[in-house]
């Protein structure tokens, strides 16, 4: 049985497509002008920045990949390319929707549409993006990556979780208030 080097993945997807599916019922209500929490989107924004991309993407994009490339995988035109093209799209709309939701909390109106275009954007790219890692991606991996190097991407992903300690609780808890405040 080889080791499983996608599942920290795939279990961390779990709490990003939490807030995704906030990020969509909030803007749904923003839309329907029955939410205003221009801090919401500000720590949504800090959640996607820090735990989907520098947590998440730490072990995805330095470990995960470079394995991949390093067994075989063409580095262009490739799923790893296409995944690198829809990071740096996800990046463009939290950059566009951080910016929206700081002037409307500065009080800038007019910025609701701006946030709900950009909210809507990633939200939907993410999904697909997600769908297609443990869809496609990460079970390729699974069969191709030799067993030789999984030990060594477990370990590369510890030392990567360790120079953020505490970082996943705070965002499971973030995501969880976020949740009990929806249900509410």
């Amino acid at each position: 049985m080889k080791t499983n080097v996608t599942k920290v993945m795939v279990d961390e997807h779990q709490l990003i497509l939490r807030m995704i599916t906030l990020v969509e019922q909030n803007t749904a209500r923003l839309e329907q002008g029955k939410f205003r929490n221009w801090q919401f989107y500000l720590d949504a924004v800090d959640f996607i920045r820090n735990y989907a991309d520098r947590f998440h993407h730490a072990k995805e994009e330095d470990v995960l990949f470079v394995e991949l490339i390093a067994n075989g995988m063409p580095e262009k035109q490739s799923p790893i390319e296409a995944m690198h093209i829809e990071h740096d799209q996800g990046r463009a709309h939290v950059r566009a929707m951080e910016e929206a939701a700081q002037k409307a909390l500065d009080g800038e109106p007019g910025q609701g549409a701006i946030i709900a275009e950009h909210a809507k954007g990633y939200a939907a790219l993410l999904r697909g993006h997600i769908d297609k890692e443990d869809n496609v991606l990460y079970p390729l991996a699974e069969r191709i990556l030799p067993e030789a190097v999984r030990e060594r991407m477990l370990a590369a992903y510890a030392a990567a979780e360790a120079k953020t300690p505490q970082l996943e609780r705070r965002y499971q808890e973030l995501v969880e208030e976020y949740e009990r405040q929806a249900a509410a």
